[in-house]
């Protein structure tokens, strides 16, 4: 996981002329403190440190890996998409890349996906990530809206493997018809940006607060029974739930309608606020580092988001913290393949250019 070094308080926000306070966030999110992308960070390069990190905790090959999905709502451009810089820059020669917008459910849409990939025989390692630079997308004058999202990114490698661990089931489902609930408007097809839709900020992130709090306190528990009962367990059987960190009152409400003890949900919440698809990804780091998680488990992530959309994977859990100790000359390996991917990148690029030229010059010595 990746998460930039500046971290924005309640009070800060506060200070900055915002009409909240570090109450008014608390009691109506659970939201403390956010961490916020510097001005040279972008969802590309935390997608990239989250990349490295699940590599090393792997001890895997980039050149190995044969598909990349990145889930996001914040790429770096409309096109090309995030995850072919993110694949230039692991050196990932083999590897087919793109994003996936599916909101906060996007990180739980790509495992799905890609578990698919790999149950198809096509692909044997596939690396998902989520990464979101949302600060870059919110009206610093809607408390409404601006108080609730960070920026941060989340990555797992998955591996083909024999036996009984690993993914057991996943749910996805979408309702188009409450698209209109959390958007953002302008920068599509449909609304081009115009110096008038920057100046409306048409360009932020718009939230009917109310619909989105109704229909996550409903899907939350709903996608998790649907998985757990797909997956062939009972809901006792579950031994710890990785909700989106959206509000810790729909977090609260799971835990009732599911009748398990909040104990079981990893909350991150107050650190990190909403990171969108990289939340879940970051809370499952955080929960292996803090021994939360640990071999023969059995793990749910669930998510929910813009779209609306919805999705729930069901996870048995395999490898135990321990195993995760990598020699230190593999990490040397690995930083040297970065380095030679970022050299190969460059000389591409100047290939590409030079052979321009040489075509344009060859082709005005033709004409005279």
């Amino acid at each position: 996981m990746y998460a930039p070094k500046q971290v924005v308080s309640n009070d800060e926000l506060a200070q900055r002329g915002l009409d909240t306070s570090d109450e008014w966030i608390r009691s109506r999110t659970g939201i403390a403190r956010r961490h916020l992308a510097g001005d040279h960070e972008n969802t590309a390069q935390m997608a990239i440190a989250a990349a490295h990190d699940a590599l090393q905790v792997a001890d895997a090959d980039p050149r190995e890996i044969d598909l990349i999905i990145l889930a996001t709502v914040t790429s770096n451009h409309m096109m090309p998409s995030t995850a072919c810089m993110v694949q230039d820059a692991l050196g990932a020669i083999r590897a087919g890349a793109f994003d996936l917008n599916a909101g906060c459910s996007g990180f739980v849409y790509a495992l799905s996906l890609a578990q698919q990939a790999i149950a198809s025989g096509e692909h044997s390692l596939v690396l998902v990530i989520g990464a979101e630079t949302l600060s870059r997308a919110l009206n610093w004058e809607d408390r409404g809206t601006c108080v609730l999202f960070g920026d941060g990114a989340g990555a797992v490698l998955l591996r083909a493997t024999e036996g009984p661990a690993g993914i057991q089931a996943s749910v996805i489902g979408s309702d188009g018809s409450g698209s209109n609930l959390l958007i953002i408007p302008a920068g599509g097809s449909a609304m081009p940006a115009t110096h008038d839709t920057v100046d409306q900020k048409l360009h932020c992130i718009q939230m009917n607060g109310q619909e989105v709090f109704r229909f996550a306190t409903t899907i939350l528990a709903q996608a998790t029974e649907q998985v757990v009962t797909k997956a062939g367990w009972q809901m006792q059987d579950v031994t710890l739930i990785v909700p989106h960190q959206a509000n810790l009152r729909i977090i609260a409400s799971a835990s009732k309608r599911l009748k398990l003890p909040v104990e079981r949900f990893v909350i991150n919440l107050e650190d990190y606020g909403n990171t969108s698809a990289a939340s879940i990804p970051i809370a499952l780091c955080e929960a292996i580092g803090a021994g939360r998680i640990g071999p023969g488990q059995n793990i749910v992530l669930v998510g929910f988001g813009a779209g609306l959309t919805w999705g729930a994977t069901a996870i048995k859990w395999s490898v135990a913290p321990g195993e995760a100790a990598v020699p230190g000359y593999r990490n040397a390996w690995r930083w040297l393949l970065y380095r030679w991917a970022k050299l190969r990148s460059f000389t591409r690029q100047k290939l590409r250019r030079t052979l321009m030229l040489f075509i344009r010059k060859a082709d005005h010595i033709g004409r005279q």
